[in-house]
């Protein structure tokens, strides 16, 4: 893979901190205007080194295969539903015109729309365990909402959800 074209932006009022992030293909690394040359030179590796450490940790194996959605939809029942609700399939699906995710109770399988693929792992769990409490209730009632509340950043997820839809103008509901 090749090196990430990175920008270091120097700033007079910057005395102290230094951040990076994306914009694109580009990293950008801000930082103190004192700092020479030698000490910019770590401070780029440095923040590369825990830019890529933070990527790293928020993708999911889960989307690398079908075989690993259902793994982990197998740790998520294990962990909020006591172990209850095992689909028979899940599995990666073109991207759906009005749904992240679907699932067909009567026959216990799952589809998860690629667009999920390059969300943050805490998303994609989140929508497998939408997913997963349709297992033991098909419809959104209260019971449906206190098994999905359940997972911690639910309400987290379903904003970045509808954010991330409203940003690319997919016009995707996100029931809640």
């Amino acid at each position: 893979m090749a090196e990430p074209r990175v920008e270091v932006r120097r700033s007079k009022r910057r005395t102290r901190t230094v951040t990076a992030y994306r914009e694109g293909d580009t990293v950008i690394v801000l930082i103190p205007a004192r700092l020479s040359k030698k000490e910019e030179a770590h401070w780029v590796q440095e923040m590369q080194r825990r830019l890529l450490r933070s990527e790293t940790k928020r993708r999911s194996p889960a989307r690398t295969s079908d075989s690993a959605l259902l793994e982990r939809c197998g740790e998520l029942s294990a962990s909020y539903f006591g172990g209850q609700c095992l689909p028979r399939s899940v599995r990666w699906v073109p991207p759906m015109r009005t749904r992240w995710a679907s699932c067909t109770p009567v026959d216990r399988t799952i589809r998860v729309s690629e667009r999920l693929r390059e969300v943050p792992a805490w998303v994609l769990d989140y929508v497998l365990v939408h997913e997963l409490a349709h297992l033991l209730v098909p419809g959104h009632g209260p019971d449906f909402w206190e098994l999905v509340h359940a997972y911690p950043r639910t309400e987290r997820a379903v904003g970045y959800l509808e954010g991330l839809s409203a940003a690319a103008g997919w016009g995707i509901a996100t029931e809640e």
